[in-house]
């Protein structure tokens, strides 16, 4: 089982202030904040924005993504619809995809450093 993960940010106010917001239909809120890193999660930190000031934008076809549960589509459409408001790219609209083993209900974004971030949450229906 994964413990946590940390995506790198070079503005790490500005990036914690969208994620507050953005993570919020997922239930995630800030719970350790340090100078150059913070971690959210819902009892636990399980996803960290660590600052790096001088990186460069991510690569879209870098390969890595961060997967976070949703606790319904309607979370996963309000944190896609969000994301998008604070300047965030669509990197696959909400909708049904085929998982591994099952289908899922599924939104991905780019965040302001090209991070590819998704929530997923189970369809009620499936």
């Amino acid at each position: 089982m994964i413990d946590h993960v940390s995506v790198a940010v070079k503005d790490l106010a500005t990036s914690v202030a969208a994620y507050e917001r953005i993570l919020a239909p997922l239930h995630f809120a800030p719970l350790v904040e340090r100078p150059s890193t913070v971690g959210f999660g819902k009892s636990s930190p399980e996803f960290w924005l660590n600052a790096r000031p001088l990186m460069t934008e991510m690569p879209h076809d870098c390969g890595n993504h961060v997967c976070l549960r949703a606790p319904d589509e309607a979370a996963v459409n309000e944190f896609y619809s969000i994301a998008l408001k604070f300047g965030c790219r669509s990197a696959g609209e909400p909708g049904i995809r085929q998982a591994a083993k099952t289908p899922y209900f599924t939104a991905f974004i780019y965040d302001f450093d090209g991070n590819k971030i998704e929530a997923a949450a189970l369809p009620r229906d499936l």
